[in-house]
């Protein structure tokens, strides 16, 4: 177990609405806070590890990319598979997070969950088809879920 002290939570705090967009974060959040870049990324990096920041990562705007068709398509696939498919189809270069999810029977059948995105109506299909694909005969049913708006993706709060 790893103590935090007032340093970390100033990391955080300097952190949790995402790192500057400029060429050097780091240097950028070492320099507001009076601290060694070296000490900030170390810092980070054992918090990472503890599992206190969970993942350090871009969260693109899909809408301001053109992006306007994104689904969340949803598949029934066999448990005893459930893993190895999901690896699949997460390394799809189009599929920007794969999750496996519990069913919620009778009403919901499906245990994989696989974001796509698309500039049309046609991109998101041929996606489909190809998530399709991987999973062949394991693919039990599917759906797709489009998102209607943006909610604001946030993370960790520290007062």
């Amino acid at each position: 177990m790893v103590t935090l002290d007032k340093t970390d939570f100033a990391i955080m705090r300097a952190t949790q609405a995402g790192l500057p967009l400029v060429s050097q974060p780091y240097q950028h959040i070492a320099a507001q806070l009076g601290l060694d870049v070296e000490q900030v990324m170390a810092r980070m990096a054992v918090m990472q590890s503890h599992g206190i920041i969970r993942r350090i990562g871009a969260v693109p705007n899909h809408y301001k990319l053109g992006y306007r068709f994104n689904g969340m398509t949803v598949w029934n696939i066999p448990d005893d598979v459930i893993d190895e498919l999901g690896e699949k189809v997460g390394r799809l270069d189009f599929v920007s997070h794969c999750y496996h999810r519990p069913r919620h029977l009778p009403e919901w059948p499906y245990n994989l969950f696989a974001m796509v995105h698309g500039k049309s109506q046609q991109d998101v299909d041929k996606q489909i088809q190809q998530i399709a694909d991987v999973l062949g005969a394991s693919n039990q049913g599917s759906d797709v879920l489009y998102s209607t708006k943006i909610l604001k993706k946030t993370g960790f709060r520290s007062s």
